[in-house]
């Protein structure tokens, strides 16, 4: 007898609610528009199912407390139901398909919806759900929809569906098996919106791998208890809720007994809604399990806490001029001074206001300061990060810009352990190349002063079919080859073990003198040479040259400008990671036994008129 969906039965249910949108939606949507109603109903039915046994004892004690005079029913319901959502209305999904008046079914739905917690209603208000409702009464396919999900077709219960016998017809949708399902109809969806899945969505593949490299290294110092994981751009929280699962299945085969908790946070409404209805579906408790709305940052929902996993692919070559608007109080020129925001203006080298904040135009690495702000500082494990970044985090701004002082606080307190280039067309909207950073503030002591440079991008196979941009994905054992390259830290080919200090640098003004007619130096008025200012240039010496500046200056300018100065005031200190200085790699120029030979094909093929070229060569 079966209790659970296989694989075909699990692709039929899939299917069937996919079909939902070609057989009802057609004529009356786009098609990029069928999520709007699909994604919305789904979550309807799966909560009207979790109800349904329990609906009748709702109504009876909602009764019992209106005669009661009971100051705050709906507080009570909370506790009293033992779910985290209730729907006090009279109605059940089901009861509505019978009503043939287009006008009261939209009526009796609109009560229906109105039932529900105020949880559901603000995930349904997010959805922009009720807007829906008049163009599918106008369109007549209200109650068409409803009838689809309410089908005997359609089991998504987490209760089997039996017949007469006793025998299970329709195994039930347990909540594990009922959040995967939602989460291949949101890439269905985003398949079919190319264009916007990047904005919420990291290919599993990948997010698999980022898992595993937060997890695997901190498995062995995990005990019995709870922890804690968090994503600050957490899109539909795929990403938190695959780390949690995989979370749980490394502790279990450490004989640990533990639980996890996510907290996210999302400034899409469309998105935050799936990812709270995502909650609900799997029973999760939103007390412990939380995802904040709004942007995290300017509106840091999670600012008084702090994590022992962060994962996260923040939005990358996007303007953050609004946040900027809200941080620095004023849109006005000065706004970037005005902001105080721990997170990103700090105290560090001396400086009591250290600002990293980068150009206006790209604030990716906001995100990953918002992260290194919420590491624990007290614990044991203290807290690791694992984050997707494109190539100019690495190495954009100057050196005392933000961008650069973010990297040079990052390195300085040796927080970076490694960064991994992913393969070109990994993403659903981008073919650029992109990098997982991985960062702990408990570095083992192999580590401490160093990190580890890999580049993987060979690390991939071929997809059948392109989804969007993305062209290619990680094997399970390109995802073990690279975790293997991650983990033995060691010099390779693909993975290189730098000093800290390899990626720092000075950028220094150096002057040269005014020389007069006669070759001598001109003086100011107190005697001292002055310099020439259409001669003045920048030199950039590597943190790690031997001897310093001074050095530097004695090796690589004054042997060409023997009276030339550096102005000590004007120091600078950069740091920039450049992947390709470190893996570059030359193409070998052919021999000319080798070119003289393709040079020969090519005059038997011009019919003698390179003769004279290749006795030239000759010669």
């Amino acid at each position: 007898m079966k209790t659970t969906y296989d694989a075909l039965e699990y692709n039929k249910l899939v299917s069937f609610i996919w079909s939902v949108a070609d057989e009802c939606l057609r004529d009356v949507y786009n098609r990029g528009k069928y999520r709007d109603v699909i994604i919305p109903m789904t979550v309807i039915r799966r909560l009207d199912l979790v109800l349904e046994p329990k609906k009748k004892e709702i109504l009876e004690l909602k009764e019992s407390l209106s005669k009661s005079g009971a100051e705050d029913i709906y507080k009570t319901l909370d506790v009293a139901v033992d779910l985290p959502f209730y729907n006090i209305s009279k109605f059940n999904l089901k009861d509505l398909k019978s009503e043939t008046n287009k006008q009261n079914l939209k009526k009796n739905f609109e009560e229906y919806l109105n039932g529900f917690s105020d949880n559901v209603k603000e995930i349904l208000a997010k959805f922009k759900f009720f807007n829906q409702l008049d163009t599918m009464t106008e369109a007549g396919i209200l109650g068409d929809v409803i009838e689809k999900f309410t089908s005997s077709k359609l089991n998504l219960s987490p209760y089997p569906v039996t017949n007469s016998d006793g025998e299970i017809i329709k195994p039930a949708l347990d909540n594990h098996a009922m959040g995967t399902l939602f989460e291949e109809l949101i890439r269905k969806f985003n398949e079919e919106n190319n264009e916007e899945a990047g904005e919420h969505f990291t290919p599993r593949d990948v997010v698999e791998l980022m898992a595993d490299i937060a997890l695997i290294p901190a498995i062995d110092d995990i005990k019995d208890g709870t922890y804690t994981i968090y994503d600050g751009a957490c899109g539909t929280l795929g990403m938190g809720t695959v780390a949690a699962e995989r979370f749980k299945e490394l502790a279990k085969n450490k004989d640990k007994n533990i639980s996890v908790y996510l907290t996210g946070q999302e400034v899409q409404p469309e998105t935050y809604a799936i990812s709270k209805a995502d909650m609900l579906i799997k029973g999760e408790n939103l007390n412990e399990n939380e995802v904040f709305y709004g942007s995290t940052l300017s509106s840091d929902g999670a600012y008084d806490k702090h994590f022992d996993f962060m994962l996260s692919n923040p939005p990358y070559g996007k303007n953050w001029k609004t946040d900027l608007a809200k941080l620095g109080a004023g849109s006005n020129k000065d706004a970037k001074k005005n902001i105080i925001d721990k997170r990103f203006i700090t105290e560090f080298a001396g400086d009591g206001d250290y600002s990293m904040i980068p150009a206006v135009s790209d604030g990716q690495l906001l995100f990953l300061l918002n992260n290194i702000a919420k590491m624990k500082k007290d614990s044991k494990l203290g807290s690791r990060i694992v984050e997707v970044h494109n190539g100019s985090a690495l190495f954009t701004g100057d050196a005392g810009s933000g961008e650069s002082n973010a990297r040079r606080y990052m390195v300085e307190n040796d927080l970076i352990e490694a960064i991994i280039q992913l393969p070109e067309n990994m993403f659903y909207n981008t073919g650029i190349t992109t990098y997982i950073w991985v960062l702990s503030n408990r570095k083992p002591e192999e580590r401490k002063g160093k990190i580890q440079l890999i580049d993987a991008s060979n690390y991939k196979r071929a997809l059948r079919k392109n989804m969007g941009k993305k062209n290619c994905e990680l094997s399970n054992q390109d995802k073990k080859d690279i975790l293997k390259l991650y983990l033995n830290f060691a010099e390779t080919e693909e993975s290189k073990i730098l000093n800290n200090s390899d990626f720092g640098y000075y950028k220094i003004v150096v002057n040269r003198p005014e020389i007069d007619e006669n070759d001598n130096f001109v003086k100011d008025k107190k005697g001292k040479v002055k310099f020439d200012k259409s001669l003045k240039d920048t030199e950039i010496v590597p943190m790690n040259y031997e001897g310093g500046i001074d050095a530097y200056m004695e090796k690589e300018v004054l042997p060409y400008y023997p009276y030339a100065e550096y102005d000590k005031k004007s120091i600078k200190i950069g740091y920039e990671i450049n992947f390709t200085k470190y893996f570059y790699k030359p193409k070998e120029l052919e021999s000319v036994e080798i070119i003289v030979e393709k040079i020969k094909v090519l005059e038997k093929e011009s019919d003698g008129m390179l003769k004279g070229i290749l006795e030239g060569l000759h010669e």
